[in-house]
């Protein structure tokens, strides 16, 4: 490739570095992001709509000065506006739906200097671990193509691991920026509750169980991420306890010794693959030699109830979503208009009673009560991010007939990621394992309400000793 060619070597912190002291213009990182785009994406199907001639005008008439100036990015197709963007939600009932505004979240990307020149791809509403939509098809896995990347951010995660960016926005509502970060052999950090704002079109997403940050392959930019983009805005229902000093300035800071619960068993009951178990113990071998203290303990969950919980709760704000857009329609659901699974699983919900709905809450609550008392004893809890190594493509199939089906296979590959969802705590996914294919298996480690300095002052810390940025895919 021609131009900047050096892009790839470079972080987003590194890349905005580059540009503050006149060392690479932006139009030239924009540019190498966009040839590698062009190189990598037909092969990957990460990227679903492109806006490169409103980024270059953007870049030409002069760029916000901000921490991040510079550096491309990519906005997830799914509930993050862009004014002027479209947003399907992956969903074809929303082909073609411009936002007229930008949310919070999106002025501050833009304000911190980001330069956003597309959206990628998302499994309708995020209700999939796998990205894959009627309309757009399927994201492949940089790392086996016949493999899933993951979801919901899906497409963000494949765009970073084949080096067309070095970050990209994420939400995640039951895992959905871990479960991508593990199967792409990137770093994943879902934020507590509040972190950052949903608004100002909503409060919160999926009854509090969503939060918004980004994808990264190195840690140091996840924490310069937040720094741009944490804090609540007025009208905000909550927000996360402010941090102590700058996240970046955890990166690398003391973590001490720290007591970590290791936790192996899905709390579900269902069956987690042997390379996922045997990650989190070799992660918790690592901890072991770098000081910290492990021992194996679990939260009491009742699994029966959170997955019951998760559906109703996830049912009922997907139909939402498929009303609202009906209503501004002026029209009734058609064929076509959404994926099969989603047209039954909100059918379903019509049965759902108010009491369903905030049983579906309450037990959300409880989790987070659970996993506040075993916090109590431990700094940490460390498990597999996921019970299977990256889904060979169509494994979590949407086309299907029966809800019951579909519902419990995802259940069943994400048992981990959903409780920090619920109980809002912070999480991350850790790239530190590949396993004998060949295939990147995350370990997740989840911390106490508001805690993420802990989780990025272990994660910059397991990064030093075991680095994972210049491992690359074949893609």
């Amino acid at each position: 490739m021609a131009g900047f060619t050096e892009y790839e070597n470079y972080d987003a912190v590194g890349l905005a570095d580059l540009v503050s002291k006149n060392e690479v213009s932006a139009a030239e990182v924009l540019d190498a992001a966009i040839e590698r785009a062009d190189a990598h994406d037909p092969a990957l199907n990460a990227i679903v709509n492109r806006y490169d001639d409103q980024a270059r005008a953007s870049v030409a008439s002069g760029l916000p000065k901000g921490p991040l100036t510079g550096v491309p990015f990519l906005l997830k197709d799914l509930n993050l506006l862009a004014e002027g963007m479209v947003t399907t939600h992956g969903s074809s009932l929303f082909d073609g739906f411009v936002a007229d505004h930008d949310l919070s979240l999106t002025a501050r990307y833009r304000d911190a200097g980001l330069v956003v020149f597309g959206k990628t791809h998302s499994p309708e509403f995020g209700l999939n671990a796998e990205t894959v939509t009627s309309q757009f098809g399927a994201t492949r896995n940089p790392w086996d193509t016949d493999r899933s990347a993951g979801g919901s951010s899906g497409g963000a995660a494949a765009a970073i691991a084949a080096g067309i960016v070095p970050a990209a926005h994420g939400s995640d509502a039951a895992g959905s920026i871990r479960i991508p970060a593990s199967n792409c052999g990137l770093f994943g950090l879902k934020t507590t509750r509040g972190r950052n704002p949903a608004g100002p079109d909503i409060g919160e997403g999926l009854g509090g169980i969503s939060s918004y940050h980004v994808i990264t392959r190195s840690v140091r930019d996840s924490a310069a991420f937040l720094d741009a983009s944490h804090g609540p805005m007025p009208g905000d229902p909550y927000a996360a306890p402010p941090p102590e000093r700058a996240f970046s300035d955890e990166v690398g800071a003391d973590l001490g010794r720290l007591r970590i619960a290791l936790m192996t068993e899905a709390p579900t009951g269902t069956p987690v693959h042997a390379d996922c178990v045997a990650a989190a113990r070799e992660t918790a071998a690592l901890c072991t030699d770098l000081g910290h203290e492990v021992e194996e303990a679990a939260p009491d969950i009742d699994g029966d109830a959170l997955r019951r919980a998760i559906r109703v709760v996830v049912g009922s704000n997907a139909r939402n979503m498929v009303d609202m857009r009906l209503g501004a329609l002026g029209r009734e659901l058609a064929p076509g208009d959404v994926e099969p699974i989603t047209a039954l699983w909100t059918e379903e919900s019509k049965e759902y009673s108010t009491v369903d709905y905030i049983r579906g809450i309450n037990t959300f609550h409880a989790v987070g009560r659970r996993l506040a008392a075993l916090f109590e004893k431990y700094d940490l809890v460390l498990s597999p991010t996921l019970a299977d190594p990256p889904l060979p493509l169509g494994t979590l199939d949407m086309q299907g007939d029966d809800v019951d089906t579909y519902f419990d296979a995802l259940v069943s590959h994400i048992p981990f990621t959903p409780l920090a969802n619920v109980a809002g705590t912070p999480a991350m996914s850790i790239p530190l394992t590949w396993n004998a294919d060949g295939l990147p298996i995350g370990s997740m480690f989840g911390a106490p309400f508001g805690d993420e300095a802990t989780l990025l002052r272990l994660a910059g810390q397991l990064e030093q000793a075991r680095p994972w940025v210049d491992r690359r895919p074949p893609v």
